[in-house]
């Protein structure tokens, strides 16, 4: 089955000011992408999500919340619904990024029910799974990701919002990267489990990031892997050059 490469962009707690956002954003306009051939999503801070959510969409981009409450409507102060980002026409958001899990304590139960929201609304979730160095170097690679995603899927009616984001945890930001064949390996296997545990056609579907200081350098040979369908990318999504990211992707 063929699948559409999707490439996201993290900006995690960056940039400081809002004008620097913006003058990435327009910078980005100078080179622009088949968006037949890839699909392009943003993950601003929550401030400046709203302001750049226009100008992005401008460029056949989408925008995506960096995390959501497990919460309803109610006294819980600091979150924000799966129901608010439907009503802010904001389609997709990030679930389970390594670093909600290991600096806010996120535990795969609380994926699951931020999943559950995000299905119930109808939003695309980039669920995010990955081992440790540690985990890497002990050869539990797949039993951490399988653990992961065995959270989600009971709580999975629609396949088609779902999107994985493979980040092995001691790559991200740190300049170190997977080898193409180690991303390819590990990333087969969570193919082969979602064959498994859920079904054929949906490990067809679905399609499977690498994230992990992802470059226009490396990105090149990283894609073409049978079972890479794009990356999430955190720091060289700050930068104009993402956007050779994302024309390698589209071929």
């Amino acid at each position: 089955m063929s699948r559409k490469p999707i490439v996201g962009g993290n900006w995690k707690c960056n940039p400081a000011k809002l004008a620097d956002a913006k003058a990435l954003v327009e910078a980005w306009k100078e080179k622009g992408f088949d968006k037949e051939k890839v699909d392009v999503v943003i993950a601003p801070t929550a401030l400046h999500l709203g302001h750049v959510k226009t100008p992005l969409e401008g460029l056949g981009m989408a925008v995506c919340a960096q995390n959501v409450g497990k919460n309803d409507m109610g006294a819980f102060t600091g979150e924000w619904t799966a129901a608010h980002l439907q009503d802010m026409e904001v389609g997709y958001t990030l679930i389970g990024h390594s670093e909600r899990r290991s600096k806010y304590g996120e535990t795969d139960e609380d994926t699951a029910l931020k999943v559950e929201k995000c299905q119930e609304a109808g939003l695309k979730v980039i669920f995010c799974i990955g081992e440790l160095l540690e985990e890497r170097e002990s050869g539990k690679t797949d039993e951490v990701n399988k653990r992961q995603l065995a959270a989600i899927i009971p709580k999975v009616k629609n396949w088609d919002l779902i999107v994985i984001a493979y980040e092995p945890v001691w790559a991200i930001g740190t300049g170190k990267v997977a080898t193409p064949d180690q991303a390819e390996e590990t990333q087969a296997a969570i193919r082969a489990y979602l064959k498994e545990a859920v079904s054929a056609e949906v490990a067809d579907k679905v399609r499977i990031q690498y994230g992990g200081s992802v470059t226009p350098e490396n990105c090149k040979e990283l894609i073409t892997k049978p079972n890479i369908d794009g990356f999430l990318v955190g720091g060289a999504s700050l930068k104009p050059s993402f956007m050779e990211i994302v024309t390698a992707v589209q071929g």
